[in-house]
């Protein structure tokens, strides 16, 4: 600190009375802005004030996410598993991994993470947590999504779920769940890429294209 006085006590008092919250300058549209200069020649600090005028963001609407990023070239690359799992289970909506190469050539990999904005804080924490980082970059991206639903079809009698994607009430996509074919491979003892070409199959004529 200072050895002298930095705050007049009317300003002390200016601010103990209006201020309700101490941080990083909030996300806002910057109506205005003010700088003053003191007289008095500093060493320790700049003598300069400036002042920020704007107003909230409003809220974040239905079609909007975050994507935290982060480049990673320090840890140990059988942990990135653990790593998705991990976020995955703390509320991000998808995560992935892109090969880099940084400064003086190191192999490196870029880690993105979307999920929504109620869950964000538990998503940061868990890639803090989880990787060498220390720093991420945060964006403010639109989403488009098609209409999900969820189905069932059964291969030989085994049941296995299948995502259903609409566009304008009209089936667009159809994808089966591979763990379930998995296990229905597994249960029947037949080869997966089998199972998978009936799973499949099961699903198009279930819900084909074009059909509400």
């Amino acid at each position: 600190p200072a050895p002298y006085e930095m705050c007049t006590p009317t300003g002390a008092a200016l601010l103990a009375a209006t201020v309700v919250e101490w941080g990083s300058l909030p996300p806002m549209t910057v109506r205005s802005v003010g700088t003053g200069a003191g007289s008095r020649e500093l060493d320790e600090v700049p003598n300069v004030l400036r002042l920020v005028i704007g107003e909230p963001l409003s809220s974040p609407g239905p079609g909007t996410a975050v994507l935290l990023e982060t480049n990673v070239d320090d840890l140990d690359p059988r942990l990135w598993p653990d790593v998705l799992d991990g976020l995955f289970d703390a509320g991000a909506s998808d995560a992935w991994l892109t090969p880099i190469l940084m400064k003086k050539g190191r192999p490196a990999h870029t880690l993105h993470v979307l999920c929504g904005h109620e869950v964000v804080d538990g998503v940061r924490e868990a890639i803090f947590r989880r990787t060498s980082t220390i720093g991420l970059r945060r964006t403010e991206v639109s989403k488009q999504a098609l209409d999900r639903d969820e189905g069932v079809v059964r291969v030989e009698g085994q049941p296995i779920a299948v995502k259903i994607a609409r566009d304008g009430g009209r089936v667009v996509n159809v994808s089966v769940e591979f763990e379930d074919v998995r296990r229905a491979a597994a249960e029947l003892r037949q080869p997966l890429k089998e199972v998978l070409r009936a799973a499949t199959a099961a699903a198009h004529r279930s819900y084909p294209a074009g059909e509400p």
